[in-house]
């Protein structure tokens, strides 16, 4: 007859046993369904981020954006997705997707669409962590409105208690200014590009 010591031992290393192999199977498991779901999450963000680009800087191009989509980088170095609306060849609009980790909830990440004139053309919020009816009305149209036909090396191009021409949403000034130094960012390595500096 076991000792009750040998007993409780071999309870224990069941126990460890069937606990592993539980975590294992979960780990295998959580494994396949990310695989198996990957692909259509991506392909549905794609789409909205294409709907996006669309509804910023309309759709008088016959390229496809979203597939054109290369890289380009701010001041800092940080790699920005950016899209060319081309027409017959030619560069008409167009979007960057940028950040600024300036917000009050932290990481704001939005796509700005641009005319070759460097005019803004409008901007759409893709993901934020601002407070819930105080900064996320960056993201309504009131707001995005007054950003339409500015340049962002304007001096206007700021909200009114930093001498420009932009109504910050009250109560979330701080929300207001990270839109527009994702904006800014946007733009700054835009001009990067065109002048000729690196790029993938």
């Amino acid at each position: 007859m076991p000792s009750p010591k040998r007993k409780i031992s071999n309870n224990l290393s069941a126990m460890i046993f069937s606990l592993v192999g539980v975590s294992v199977f979960s780990g295998l498991m959580l494994g396949f369904v990310y695989e198996q779901t990957k692909a259509p999450i991506q392909a549905a963000q794609n789409r909205l981020e294409l709907e996006a680009i669309t509804d910023i800087i309309g759709s008088d191009y016959d390229n496809n954006p979203f597939e054109d989509k290369t890289y380009i980088y701010d001041d800092n170095g940080n790699k920005l997705e950016f899209y060319p609306a081309r027409k017959d060849g030619q560069i008409k609009a167009f979007a960057i997707k940028t950040f600024s980790n300036k917000a009050f909830g932290g990481k704001l990440e939005l796509i700005a669409g641009f005319g070759i004139n460097g005019k803004i053309l409008g901007y759409k919020v893709v993901n934020s962590q601002e407070t819930p009816g105080l900064g996320t009305k960056v993201s309504e149209a009131d707001f995005a409105e007054q950003f339409r036909g500015l340049r962002p090396q304007s001096p206007a191009f700021n909200v009114r208690q930093d001498g420009g021409e932009i109504d910050a949403v009250t109560s979330a000034t701080i929300s207001s200014r990270a839109v527009i130094d994702a904006i800014r960012k946007a733009y700054n390595a835009y001009r990067k590009l065109s002048s000729g500096d690196k790029h993938e």
